[in-house]
């Protein structure tokens, strides 16, 4: 029977749904339950038939438990298992039913009068048929009720064998199976609607889960940790205090780059894995986007702050192994606190970032607490980008040239534009002081159209021969119209296309796209020359060399006179220039400042040189002279 009826088939919430349904309205039960006790109170009454009020009382007995049960159960309804429900429901139903058809019986077994007869075997046939519908959310009880409070009256009237009851007795029989066909009809579409809205809540349950939840690492994601912060701050008690890290893995992208999305979704995985195991139980973990996490948590002194820090960074630093491969991460962090650097989640979590901003400046794989200090070092960016921008209009930048020597024959094969600032109240700013903070505030797009314009037509000034460097921001490369806006700069200046090299660091290849390649098709199909700068301190692939149009190859000064200058670097160098030379590919030496310097690596292939040996940069009269010098000693030499 509970197989057919679908008790097994039905999702446990479903059940529950339906049975809790039962005891809705329990004044609809009420007034059912007063309707059949009065009109069989009126039968006994009439009849003065003493098994009909005995049956009378017990069915009013009944009635009364069912009510009182019903308001009591409904209100702690979720609490009680489903079965037990079922079951106290379905036995004063039953019971109720059955002592109703017994009353109904007992007039006609007793003969009492017809009008008596008529009243309750019409109050338990109409009691069958509007239970059927109130109760069809659980077929097994309705269909129930429905026998009980009609069989005994079906029999009745069969024993009594008058033709009239004969032919009353079939017609309630024929309703009996047309009674269950609606039941089950009703439960169906009962069922799968409640179905289908506990089905759209789990849904929508899921999809708000999914919404906050980050798809790779199962962290919040922003949208969870906006919402969980919110919550967390609600009940924060006490003295305790508030913290909030700022993780960011140091030079992650080139993993992905390198090894492939899927392996650096496996690293932030593994990453998310690690802070789970570090962070105390209650702390809030999110992944705030790409390689950034941010970890909430309460505490009590900055001791047991920095205690967590040194440990999740031990953690992240910790070997990973995927697929063979050996990674090491590392990480930069910033930390601030509640109330201590703020009063609400935005002052708290710019104080962090700019914690952050300060571990990386100073070197990364570390962690830095914020201090009011760096908020002062953020209006001086600020204060530098607007200074910057009205440089530019009024003059107080210059373009210094620094020669890049044959070193076959020690001539003057071009120069690098390098760009200076001469503040009027400030006096010189070093580039590292104001080029970062150009590029961050995209201020390097103009700077940089700015250099380039400016530089050609010095250079238009120069021998043929003598070509022009300038460096080239990956964010100037994006720009729309950038290479449009170079090849107006060189014509308006008149300097030949050709007389043109940009130098472009690996970085710009991490995130290549079609506009980079537009952009260098664009400028190569004029005749612009283009230099790998910085060779050998980035991670990326070495198919760009073969998939753009370089020229030239720039090893970093690192390898010429940085601290780590040996045997190791020696071999680098003879390794790069051997490829250049097969690639016909010139190779540039940077950062040579002795004699030693420019004959090691003149002896290991280099064809070109740079550095202190040769010049300083110089502004663009003393570049102008030093060409003139080198074509009278040329004279010299000839005459």
């Amino acid at each position: 029977m509970q197989v057919l009826f679908g008790t097994n088939a039905l999702n446990g919430r479903v059940r529950q749904t339906l049975v809790v349904s039962l005891y809705t309205h329990p004044s609809s039960l009420a007034l059912g339950a007063a309707c059949g006790v009065g009109t069989s109170a009126a039968a006994a009454w009439l009849s003065g038939d003493r098994a009909i009020l005995a049956a009378t009382l017990l069915l009013a007995a009944i009635a009364l438990f069912r009510i009182v049960a019903a308001v009591y159960l409904l209100r702690k309804a979720d609490h009680h298992d489903t079965k037990k429900l079922e079951l106290i429901y379905e036995t004063g139903a039953w019971s109720y039913a059955f002592v109703l058809g017994m009353i109904a019986a007992l007039t006609v077994i007793g003969n009492v009068d017809p009008e008596i007869q008529l009243l309750m075997v019409g109050n338990a046939i109409g009691y069958g048929v509007g239970i059927s519908a109130r109760n069809a959310g659980r077929p097994v009880i309705a269909i129930g009720q429905l026998f009980l409070a009609i069989s005994p009256a079906i029999v009745a009237l069969l024993v009594d064998g008058s033709a009239a009851h004969i032919a009353m007795a079939a017609s309630m029989v024929l309703l009996l199976p047309a009674m269950v066909s609606i039941i089950m009809i009703t439960f169906r579409v009962l069922r799968d609607s409640v179905a289908s809205a506990e089905t759209n809540a789990r849904l929508a349950e899921k999809m708000q889960l999914l919404a906050r939840t980050d798809v790779v690492t199962g962290l919040y994601n922003r949208a969870g940790l906006d919402h969980h912060l919110v919550e967390r701050l609600m009940r924060l008690q006490g003295d305790r205090k508030f913290a909030l890290f700022w993780l960011d893995l140091d030079r992650f992208k080139e993993v992905n780059d390198t090894l492939g999305h899927p392996v650096g979704d496996r690293v932030l995985s593994e990453v998310a894995s690690r802070l789970r195991k570090q962070c105390p139980p209650d702390a809030t973990i999110a992944r705030f986007g790409g390689d950034e996490f941010i970890i909430a948590c309460e505490t009590g002194t900055r001791g047991e702050l920095e205690i967590l820090a040194d440990s999740l960074l031990q953690a992240i630093t910790r070997p990973i192994r995927i697929d063979g491969d050996r990674l090491q991460i590392h990480s930069s962090m910033g930390i601030a606190m509640m109330p201590d650097d703020g009063n609400d989640i935005d002052s708290l979590m710019q104080g962090a970032d700019l914690a952050l901003y300060h571990s990386k400046v100073n070197g990364r794989n570390q962690y830095s607490f914020f201090d009011p200090s760096m908020t002062r070092d953020l209006v001086r960016r600020r204060e530098i980008e607007s200074e910057l921008r009205m440089a530019i209009q009024r003059e107080e930048l210059s373009i210094y040239f620094q020669p890049i020597v044959d070193l076959a024959t020690g001539q003057i094969r071009s120069f690098e534009a390098l760009v200076r600032w001469f503040h009027p109240e400030k006096g010189e700013l070093r580039p590292d002081e104001f080029i970062p903070v150009a590029e961050e505030t995209g201020v390097i797009i103009t700077l940089g159209n700015w250099i380039t314009a400016q530089a050609a037509k010095t250079a238009a000034q120069w021998p043929d021969d003598v070509t022009l460097c300038v460096n080239l921001s990956p964010l100037q490369l994006r720009a729309p119209g950038a290479a449009l806006g170079i090849l107006g700069a060189i014509r308006e200046a008149g300097l030949s296309p050709s007389r043109l090299e940009l130098e472009i660091t690996e970085s710009v290849f991490l995130e290549a796209d079609e506009t980079t390649d537009a952009f260098m098709r664009q400028l190569a199909a004029e005749g612009v020359r283009f230099a790998i700068d910085d060779f050998g301190t980035g991670y990326s692939s070495l198919g760009y060399l073969d998939k753009y149009p370089f020229g030239k190859i720039k090893i970093d000064r690192s390898f010429v006179s940085g601290m780590d200058v040996g045997k190791k670097s020696d071999a680098i160098i003879r390794a790069v220039a051997e490829m250049a030379n097969t690639l016909e590919m010139e190779i540039v030496a940077e950062g040579l400042e002795t004699v030693e310097q420019v004959r090691a690596v003149r002896a290991a292939g280099c064809t070109l040189g740079q550095g202190y040996y040769f010049s300083r940069a110089v502004p663009d009269y003393l570049a102008a002279l030093l060409l003139v010098q080198e074509q009278e000693g040329a004279r010299r030499l000839t005459a």
